[in-house]
């Protein structure tokens, strides 16, 4: 399962610079040292941690809520 979700975030991530900075932005607002989280962004994105899963999906929530009224969001491709 982790190797499934890893290959769909680094695939989603890779096709939406702007969702990707956006996980980066939540992942360094809450893990802002060392002591908070043990990896780097990049790090914790090529081992798909749970910290940078959480990122994730607050970036794809925060997306839907500014998304336009009718704006269609991308699915998932899996």
């Amino acid at each position: 399962m982790a190797s499934v979700t890893n290959h769909w975030t680094l695939t989603m991530m890779q096709h939406d610079p702007r969702l990707r900075a956006a996980a980066r932005a939540i992942y360094d607002a809450c893990y802002p040292s060392e002591e908070w989280g043990p990896l780097s962004f990049a790090e914790a994105e090529r081992y798909a941690t749970v910290q940078y899963r959480q990122a994730v999906d607050g970036a794809q929530a925060a997306r839907a809520c500014f998304a336009s009224a009718g704006e269609q969001l991308p699915l998932p491709v899996t």
